[in-house]
Order: C-alpha cells, then structure tokens, then sequence
C-alpha cells in the first residue's frame, strides 16, 4: 500500500498543472491533500472520481484557504471529520479515515510565518494535538499514521540552513522539542526510517531566488507511522521532481499485515 502526502497549494492551481495526470500515474492507495483552498464554490474532485477515488474533504470557512482532503481507493469503516474544536475546524486542519488496521490522519498544521500571534497559535495547536492524538490512541483507534504538512522541521538536517533559522518559526527550540516528544509518543519518521541521517532531502521551497533549483528547503512534510506499524514500512521518500507546487509529495510504502 501507497500513502502519499502532498500540499497542493491550490488543488484548482494544482489541477490546472497536470495534478490529475501524476495522480493517475503514480496510483497512490490513499493520498493526503493539504491546503486546498477551497473557494465558496464546491471543489470541483470529478477527475479525481473518475480515477476510482473516493474523495472526502473538510475546507476552511474562510475561501482561499488551509482545508484538507482525503482520497482512497478502499472505502474507509469510518470517516472523522475535523478535530472537535471550532478554532482549528474552521480552518479545515484535520481530516481521519479509519481502516480496518489502520487509520490515517491528514493534518495541515499553521505555519506561523505571518505573525507573532499566529505563531502562538500555532504552538497552542502543537500541544492540543499531542492531546488530541493520544485520546485517540486511548480510545482505541486503530495505529495512526499521520501525514501531512506540519509546518516543522525536526532536526539540523531538515533544512538548508539551520544555524540562520535556530529561532525561526517551523524550527524554534520549542517546535524541535515538541518534535521530539511527539515521536517519544510511539511514533516513527518513515523517512528517516528510511533513509538514516542522509541530508539534502526536502520537501518545501520558497519561491523566491531559485530556491529550489539549489535545494535551498526545509523538510516540512511528513509521514509518521505508529511504532506498531513500523515493521511494515517497506519504503519512504521525497517526490522532489514533482512540481505542482512549491511543496513536494512524501510518501510512505506498506507490506502487507501478518
């Protein structure tokens, strides 16, 4: 099983650039859309449909905005919509489809970029969604893996230039340590599951000054597997070539269960 991960920026702006033709070509099994910034219209998911995709969205209020969406192949038991709390609901940030073994939980985390208030925002978000998630490992959910774009980098390795951005948002001591505890929870970064210490590898690039032609990002996008899940991580990485966006897809292969 394939789970993909991809902020669109945009899924019209995204479809406009040929979203539809990679989708149909990479076949992934689920895939996590953020930011889609629905308008007031109805996101036009047709395409997407007649792809053999069921598609579950849950969009900001505000037009132009956030919002994530969720397709499938395989019909989820259940699907949850949003996280209970209007704060963050009205802004279309969490989106969970229950498997029979497991679920997947798409989260589109603030950035915090645009001000201190929204940076504090964004940290009151951190630790009410490690709540949020251990009441949902308490309640018997089944293992998580949680996909989408959290605005965070982890380590010195998931950016270009940490020693710049040590009080950045995205890379602030206190993200980095929420990071951390996060995992401490029971969790795995498929990627560097995967892929050890191996540097270079991003996820987002800033538009400006060909950033991304010189691998000038940040790792932003991640797919995290409940450690009893962690066995069947066959595969994880970066589309990078991927370019419907200024983010790219991440990805995460599953064996079969046992």
């Amino acid at each position: 099983m394939k789970i993909i991960s991809y902020n669109v920026n945009g899924l019209r702006s995204a479809l406009s650039k040929g979203l539809l033709d990679w989708v149909q070509t990479e076949a992934p099994d689920v895939l996590c859309l953020q930011e889609i910034k629905a308008g007031r219209e109805p996101l036009d998911v047709s395409g997407l449909e007649a792809l053999g995709y069921h598609v579950y969205q849950h969009p900001a209020q505000k037009p132009g905005y956030s919002g994530v969406a969720t397709l499938t192949r395989q019909r989820p038991r259940h699907v949850e919509v949003g996280c209970g709390t209007d704060c963050y609901d009205l802004e279309g940030r969490v989106l969970r489809l229950d498997f029979d073994d497991f679920s997947v939980l798409n989260v589109y985390m603030p950035s915090g970029t645009s001000s201190e208030e929204r940076q504090a925002f964004k940290v009151e978000w951190l630790h009410f969604f490690r709540r949020y998630v251990r009441e949902l490992q308490a309640a018997g959910t089944p293992p998580l893996i949680i996909g989408g774009d959290f605005n965070c980098c982890q380590r010195d390795l998931d950016l270009h230039n940490p020693k710049a951005n040590q009080n950045s948002p995205g890379f602030t001591p206190e993200e980095r340590q929420w990071f951390k505890d996060f995992l401490a929870d029971g969790f795995t970064d498929s990627f560097r599951h995967i892929h050890g210490d191996a540097p270079g590898h991003y996820s987002w690039w800033t538009y400006r000054a060909g950033a991304r032609a010189r691998n000038v990002g940040w790792r932003l996008d991640h797919l995290l597997v409940d450690n009893v899940l962690q066995p069947r991580v066959a595969g994880a990485g970066l589309l990078a070539d991927v370019v419907h966006s200024d983010h790219c897809p991440a990805y995460v292969q599953l064996s079969a269960a046992r």
